[in-house]
Parts: structure tokens; C-alpha cells; sequence
């Protein structure tokens, strides 16, 4: 199609359009993206760093309580009597009101704090505005527990047991520190600091990455602080920490793909204090959200110009490019030799009034020309080849029969008038049979029929010193073969096994072999010699009739087989000849299975 003058047009327009286009959109995406991602990183890193400096505050005001309250002699006091045996009660709630007053006052002092509450592992807790009592239930909790046997001071977003007393459910950040230890597992008394997560929140959420990001504040185990969704700590949450921790930078972006196949950019910053980390996660997809709708609508553009473009070069082409395309399809056509079909794509005489019109013209007056004179010489040839095929056919007869009637005047010269009953019999079965000159292809039941009858007429011959067995697999009596192609063979192996001995072996079989009818003959005879098979195949393969018709070849017999077989089966036909275990020569003709009463197809004749 690319040889026309209108396709070529098109092909042009499209390849010229694609490729600026293409260039041009390319390159506009690509710095598009750059700028983004450059922006983004400036700008996430930016905010990040003021946040970061905020949950520095926050900590260090954390920090100041827990140092305010650690080094109070009201706190070590309280710590002392608490642990006196046989305190009376009043003494104990005294001095848990002098510390909850203190709490309070400690608590006021920053307003980041939201409560301070020391424990011990009693089960006694005091807090601010007087709140104090006895609860075990804390000694439940995981963040006791991981403060107790882990060392771990900081407590990711939870609802506090005390806060609620205080009708807050609302979760905190909490920082737990031993009173008068600094070892967790050897302090009998604590104190636990809460911060409002809301504190971190709101800060944190007027940060922004794309639509659809979000920032994360990660504790030191790599666990998220605040309780926000989109973080949970799956294995491939766990691994990404785990790679922005063995980063060697403070901070950075890098790109990641999650289980879903979704591109993400990363923006992490590492804080200083407690080894906390920011970590932000938007997809690449939501970050170019408009860049990838702009990139649609040029597309769409392009589209809608290609189109346009691609109309206006058919609209040039049409009144040249339509005509020859046509002539072009009715030349294909006449390449395969179809000439009704070419005659049907050619373009009409009427309006083609230039050099075209008088290419089509011409073209046509040639087609029909051609056509009539390949008809014709069709015709000729399968007259020509039907009367090889009825000459090579009748070129077995006149042999065959003047050996029959020389055995008979011996045998009546004899006096062996049973056997020479015999002979006319099988002679007379074989006259009928070869006398069906209408018939190119019979039963192989029948073609066995004619070569068995044959064969009795050899054994009365040769008597004794003839070994011939004919054999037949069953279920192949009903395929069709052409006829006299066995008794030629037979001939041929009997006459060249007396030639070589006084006793002669020949054995042949039909049997069935991958989709083909196997008829092989085998004798105990000279052989034939490698010449002689090369000089065989090259005829048949040429397919030279009238070389075999004027042949002088010993091998005549041998070679009018071969050669029917492949006039009349063409490509479908395949021979062997080689030496057989008898010693002699093996025979293998190959013939395509046909049912009876059906024909070889006229395509597959040669």
C-alpha cells in the first residue's frame, strides 16, 4: 500500500507531524516534570524544615517540664513519704494534693503541655487540679510495658486512661521519664507527659504535597506518632523505612513504586533531637495530575490537526492516487492469476480522459489477451498430458502379453493342459481388467486381484524355484491407486532374480503410512545400482514423459511406474529404492490415501 501515491502523501503528513509533535511534547513534559519535582522538593523540604523546628519546640518544652519536675525536691519529697511503710492515709493524700498543685502549676508554665501525671508501680497516679488515686489498670498498658521493658520513652498517638477523667478522649503524644532513676526498669515512680496530638496536627496539616499527599511524623522505631491514616506498618511501609534510615542524608527525595505498580515520590527529613522522621508520600500521579490532563488535551489537539492534515492530503491524492491504487490491486490480482477479479478492480473507462485512462485501457485490453491465451494453452497441455498418461499406459500391455502367450505355447507344447487352463483363467481375469482403458485409478483390492493373478501365472512358470508372497493390511481394499503399477514390478523383480540365481524371493506388501498407501516390493535380485535410482528420480522429478515413452532403459518397467505416479499424484507422491533383507532391491512407492470412487484432485495431477 506504501507504493501509492496517496498512502506516500499520508505517510509524510503523519511522520512529519508525529515527529514534531512528538519532539515538541517530549520535551515540554520532561522539563514540565523537572520544574515540578524541583519545586516540590524546594518547597516540601522548606515547610518540612519550619515543622521540624516546631516539633523541636514542642520537645523542648516537653524536655523542661520533665527536667522542672524531675529535679523538684516537691516531686522527691512526695517519692520519699509514698515510699514510707505505715504512712498513715491523711499524710498520703496530703502529700498527693502538695504534688498535684505542683503538677498544676508545672503544666500552666507551658502550653504545649496538656497534663502531667506521675505513677508508681503501686498503682498510685497524681495529677493536676487535684486529681489523684489509685488504678492498677496502667500496668496493662503496651506503653507501660514498653516503657518498663524496652526503655521506650516516647508514646506514639492514645487515648490516656487519666485524660479521660477529665471527659477527654481525644489522643496524645506522650514522654514517660523515671522520678529519682534514670534506669525505667529500677524507678519505682514515673511521670508521663501528654502533648494533644492536635498540637502536631494542625501545623502538620497545612502542609501540602499535590491533591492526594500526606506527611507522616515517624517515631524512632519507624512507627507513625499521630495516628494518621496511609501509613500503616505493612512490609512495604517497614522497607521503606528501613531505606530512608540507611540513607545517609538528612534529607531528600527519592522514587518508589508501592504493590499496586503506582510510581510515589518520597520526601523525608530526619529530625535531630529524638531521631524522629518526616516522611511524605504523594503519588506521581496525583503531582502530575494536571500536567498528564494538559498532555490529553494536546494530544486531542494533534489528533484533531492529524486528521484534518491526513483529509487534506487524501483530497489531493484522490483524483490520481484512486485510479492507480485500483490498477495496481487489478495487477495483483493478475500476479495470481485472477483474472476475473482484476477486471473487477480495474477503474471504469468513462471520465478517465488522461494518461491514466489510457494505462487502464491498455492494461485491460492486455488482461483479456492474456486471459485467452493462458486458457488456451491449458487446454493443450492436459490434452497433451492426458495422452502421455494413455501411452505410458499402454506401453505395459504389448510386454506383458507376448511374455503370457510365449508361456503358453511351452505349456501346450508340454501337454500341461491343467496349467495351461490356469494361465488362460488368470489371463482372462487380467484382459478384462486391463481392457477398463476409462478407468486411470481402480480399487487396490482390485489392483491386488490383478497382481495375484499374475503371480499364478509366474508360479506356473517358474514353478519351485519362485518364492512370491503378496500381503495386505487390512481395511485398505476400498483406497484407490492407479492401476498396473504392482505387476511391472513383479516383473521386473522376477526377471532380474533369474538373471541372478536359480531361486527367486519376492515379497510384496500394502500397508498404511502416515496418511499415504505403502506399496513396497522386495526381491533377492542384483540390486539396482545407485546410477540407475539417480538416473530414475531425475526423470520423474522432471517429469519428462516422452524420455520414458522413447527410453531404452533395462529399467523400463520401473520407470513407466514412477513416472504415472508422478504425472497423475504430482507433489503428493514420493518413491524409495534401496536393498531389501532379502538381498535384492527394495521397492517403497508412497501414494496419498484416496477413497474409492473418488478423484485426485486436477491441481494435484502435476
Amino acid at each position: 500500500m506504501f507504493y501509492s501515491l496517496k498512502s506516500r502523501l499520508i505517510a509524510i503528513f503523519i511522520l512529519l507531524f508525529v515527529l514534531s509533535f512528538g519532539a515538541l511534547s517530549a520535551v515540554l513534559f520532561n522539563e514540565s516534570r523537572s520544574i515540578i519535582l524541583s519545586q516540590l522538593e524546594s518547597s516540601a523540604l522548606e515547610k518540612m524544615e519550619e515543622y521540624g523546628s516546631y516539633v523541636d519546640m514542642v520537645q523542648m518544652g516537653v524536655y523542661d517540664v520533665a527536667s522542672l519536675v524531675f529535679n523538684n525536691e516537691t516531686t522527691r519529697d512526695w517519692d520519699d513519704r509514698l515510699g514510707e511503710e505505715g504512712l498513715p492515709t491523711g499524710e498520703k493524700i496530703l502529700s498527693n494534693l502538695e504534688m498535684s498543685t505542683f503538677l498544676t502549676q508545672a503544666t500552666n508554665s507551658y502550653t504545649s503541655v496538656q497534663r502531667v501525671t506521675v505513677y508508681r508501680d503501686d498503682g498510685l497516679w497524681v495529677s493536676g487540679e487535684n486529681q489523684f488515686g489509685e488504678d492498677a489498670t496502667f500496668l496493662g498498658e503496651s506503653w507501660y510495658r514498653d516503657f518498663k521493658g524496652k526503655g521506650e520513652r516516647w508514646v506514639a498517638g492514645h487515648v490516656d486512661l487519666v485524660e479521660r477523667r477529665f471527659n477527654n478522649d481525644n489522643p496524645v503524644v506522650s514522654m514517660i521519664m523515671p522520678i529519682a532513676e534514670f534506669e525505667p526498669r529500677h524507678a519505682s515512680a514515673f511521670m508521663k507527659i501528654n502533648v494533644s496530638t492536635d498540637y502536631f496536627l494542625e501545623p502538620l496539616d497545612r502542609i501540602h504535597l499535590g491533591v492526594t499527599g500526606s506527611i507522616h511524623l515517624l517515631g524512632s522505631n519507624g512507627l507513625p506518632m499521630l495516628g494518621q491514616e496511609g501509613f500503616e506498618p505493612t512490609e512495604e511501609r517497614t522497607e521503606l523505612v528501613r531505606t530512608l534510615k540507611q540513607d545517609s542524608r538528612k534529607q531528600g527525595v527519592i522514587h518508589s513504586d508501592n504493590s499496586s505498580g503506582q510510581r510515589e515520590i518520597i520526601v523525608f527529613k530526619k529530625l535531630k533531637r529524638t531521631n524522629w522522621m518526616l516522611v511524605g508520600i504523594v503519588p506521581e500521579s496525583d503531582l502530575y495530575a494536571e500536567l498528564f490532563d494538559l498532555r490529553q488535551s494536546m494530544i486531542a489537539i494533534a489528533t484533531l490537526v492529524l486528521l484534518l492534515s491526513v483529509g487534506l492530503a487524501i483530497w489531493l491524492s484522490h483524483s490520481i492516487s484512486k485510479p492507480l491504487s485500483r490498477l495496481v490491486a487489478a495487477m495483483r490480482h493478475v500476479q495470481r492469476g485472477d483474472f476475473a477479479q482484476a477486471e473487477l478492480r480495474m477503474p471504469p473507462e468513462v471520465g478517465l480522459r488522461n494518461e491514466v485512462g489510457f494505462a487502464t485501457s491498455t492494461f485491460r485490453k492486455m488482461v483479456v489477451q492474456l486471459r485467452q491465451h493462458i486458457k488456451t494453452e491449458f487446454e493443450l497441455k492436459l490434452l497433451r498430458q492426458q495422452a502421455e498418461y494413455k501411452a505410458l499406459l499402454m506401453q505395459i500391455n504389448p510386454h506383458f502379453l507376448f511374455n503370457t502367450l510365449e508361456l503358453m505355447s511351452s505349456l501346450a507344447m508340454q501337454k500341461r493342459t491343467d496349467d495351461n487352463v490356469d494361465v488362460i483363467e488368470s489371463l482372462g481375469r487380467m484382459m478384462r481388467f486391463s481392457l477398463r482403458m476409462s478407468d486411470d485409478i481402480v480399487s487396490l483390492g482390485d489392483e491386488l486381484k490383478y497382481a495375484g493373478d499374475y503371480a499364478s501365472i509366474l508360479r506356473v512358470r517358474f514353478g519351485d524355484r519362485l518364492h512370491l508372497s503378496i500381503d495386505k493390511m487390512e481395511g485398505l481394499e476400498r483406497h484407490t491407486v492407479i492401476k498396473f503399477i504392482l505387476q511391472p514390478l513383479i516383473e521386473n523383480a522376477v526377471k532380474y532374480g533369474f538373471r541372478h540365481g536359480t531361486e527367486v524371493y519376492v515379497d510384496v506388501r500394502a500397508e498404511r503410512a502416515e496418511g499415504h498407501i505403502r506399496l513396497v516390493v522386495e526381491d533377492n535380485g542384483p540390486g539396482i545400482p545407485e546410477e540407475t535410482i539417480n538416473e530414475l528420480r531425475d526423470k520423474t522429478l522432471s517429469a519428462r514423459m516422452e524420455d520414458v515413452l522413447v527410453s531404452k532403459s533395462k529399467q523400463i518397467g520401473l520407470g513407466n511406474v514412477l513416472a504415472r505416479c508422478g504425472l497423475y499424484y504430482g507433489d503428493l507422491f514420493r518413491f524409495h529404492i534401496g536393498t531389501s533383507e532379502l538381498g535384492g532391491a527394495s521397492i517403497a512407492l508412497l501414494i496419498p490415501i484416496q477413497e474409492e470412487l473418488s478423484d485426485v484432485q486436477r491441481d494435484d495431477r502435476g
